[in-house]
């Protein structure tokens, strides 16, 4: 794979520094952590890995952002997350040698630090605390999973839209968000058309809930109505 990954002399310039079930070590453990894995360079649009491929490695994303989609055989693609900074991916690699089944593609030009199975399987023996903070990482993301599931299956797309712009007022902390991905993949994630979604927000901004400023940007103007929209099935 690539060269070594590139760490400094503080906790925020290493790889692993930013991911949960690392960020309880010491700079020295980390250190030896960054030290093992291998540094990879993508544009945008690059395939990290595809469907089928052999689980290997645990991906953590350095810089960049990536997303992870399924595609089925129809064609149509199912977005189940975007990783940032800090975040990861591939982590069942610690646990099972089956193949993936999902999708990882840049979306901007991304930095990864890869490690690979047996590195992190040692680890897990040298250190059990990181066993215990990855069992709480797959809780959160089983979660998560169950969550998508459970809104594609049970909300209109009016209450998935509102919903998802409710989260990104609570996770940024601010009513005036940029919405992290292409409007494509948002409809995508939220298992509609681009025309759909573009109908629902156009909706809203009749309501006088949001206000669209560009591509991208929402000025959440009513967010008590987006949260009465959001528990409505």
């Amino acid at each position: 794979m690539g060269k070594r990954c590139h760490h400094g002399t503080s906790k925020a310039q290493l790889c692993v520094a930013k991911v949960p079930f690392f960020n309880h070590l010491t700079f020295d453990e980390m250190e030896k952590i960054a030290d093992m894995s291998r540094h990879l360079n993508f544009k945008k649009g690059e395939v990290i890995f595809s469907e089928g491929d052999p689980l290997e490695y645990l991906y953590i994303i350095h810089q960049g952002r990536v997303k992870n989609y399924q595609l089925f055989e129809s064609g149509k693609e199912q977005l189940l997350r975007i990783l940032e900074f800090g975040e990861f991916m591939g982590e069942l690699a610690l646990f099972t040698e089956k193949t993936l089944d999902s999708y990882a593609e840049t979306i901007e030009k991304t930095e990864i630090c890869a490690i690979h199975r047996s590195d992190m399987q040692q680890l897990l023996n040298q250190y059990p605390t990181i066993a215990i903070k990855i069992l709480e990482q797959f809780s959160n993301r089983l979660d998560e999973t169950e969550k998508l599931v459970g809104n594609l299956s049970s909300k209109d797309v009016e209450t998935r839209t509102a919903s998802y712009l409710l989260e990104l007022v609570e996770k940024y902390n601010t009513t005036s968000v940029e919405l992290p991905i292409s409007k494509k993949d948002l409809a995508s994630y939220l298992g509609t058309t681009s025309e759909t979604l573009s109908r629902r927000l156009s909706s809203f901004q009749t309501n006088g809930w949001i206000e669209q400023r560009g591509q991208r940007k929402i000025q959440i103007l009513d967010r008590e109505a987006l949260r009465e929209m959001s528990i409505h099935k």
